[in-house]
């Protein structure tokens, strides 16, 4: 066995590990809530703006396509429910937990990073304070938190744009547009966009963490950290997404 897929397991069960270890952490006592509200109010400031302007495209994109296809079969009566399965089922949670990755965590990774180089970890450790209970698990609690607030952000401005474009642009109708909503959604489409956008949250905070613990070499080690950490989060969130997709197809019957 080669020893770059050596290295790739090995660093997969750390990651799985360091995941177990947070969670495990999460209800020891003291719990770090002032840590936790700082950096959920960090993340949610670097992303909130961000993903609001990217939301009003990707719900833009999709009423437009979605409305040229259905005019195309015949079907203009189901252009809101589609518009909005896509924007709140597969859309919302996957620009919300992009964003967190590309700036909540790559900004995670540099601080632990730094934290590293600097042997504040190692300094940690020495006083008998578990990096993983006072660094790690307030961080990945935040990153869930605010994933879960930003994706009803970015279902409602979604929803918004589509609405939008679709009528102002392409001559919809406002009352069937709007009445059209409960056609096809229901509301486990809803929650199941929550509950991918926290798990999304968590996996991109797993991920930085971990990469920002074992970051080495200096700055460029820890730039070297930041983009595997961004790189690795974008890899596992679309995998993450298809499972969750096809579990939910699974369990929750669809209206047709």
């Amino acid at each position: 066995m080669s020893s770059p897929l050596m290295g790739a397991l090995r660093g997969s069960g750390e990651m799985f590990a360091l995941a177990g270890d947070a969670l495990r952490s999460t209800f020891r006592r003291p719990f770090q809530w002032k840590e936790m509200v700082q950096q959920s109010w960090f993340v949610a400031s670097v992303t909130i703006l961000p993903t609001a302007l990217v939301s009003i495209p990707f719900g833009a994109v999709i009423a437009l396509q979605v409305g040229g296809l259905v005019r195309q079969l015949g079907a203009q009566s189901f252009i809101g429910s589609t518009a909005v399965l896509a924007v709140v089922r597969e859309a919302s949670p996957i620009v919300t937990a992009l964003l967190i990755a590309g700036a909540g965590g790559s900004a995670v990774c540099a601080d632990l990073g730094s934290r590293k180089i600097r042997e504040e970890i190692d300094a940690m450790e020495v006083l008998g304070i578990n990096p993983v209970q006072r660094l790690i698990v307030p961080r990945v609690l935040a990153m869930m938190l605010v994933g879960l607030l930003l994706n009803g952000l970015v279902s409602v401005v979604g929803v918004i744009g589509g609405y939008f474009f679709n009528v102002v642009l392409q001559g919809g109708t406002p009352g069937a547009y709007l009445a059209s909503f409960t056609a096809l959604a229901q509301l486990p489409d809803l929650w199941a966009g929550e509950v991918k956008a926290v798990v999304f949250g968590a996996i991109a905070a797993v991920v930085s963490s971990y990469k920002g613990l074992h970051a080495g070499g200096g700055p460029k080690g820890v730039g070297d950290a930041v983009n595997q950490s961004v790189v690795i989060t974008f890899m596992l969130l679309f995998f993450a997404n298809f499972i969750l997709t096809a579990v939910y197809f699974q369990a929750v019957p669809q209206k047709g």
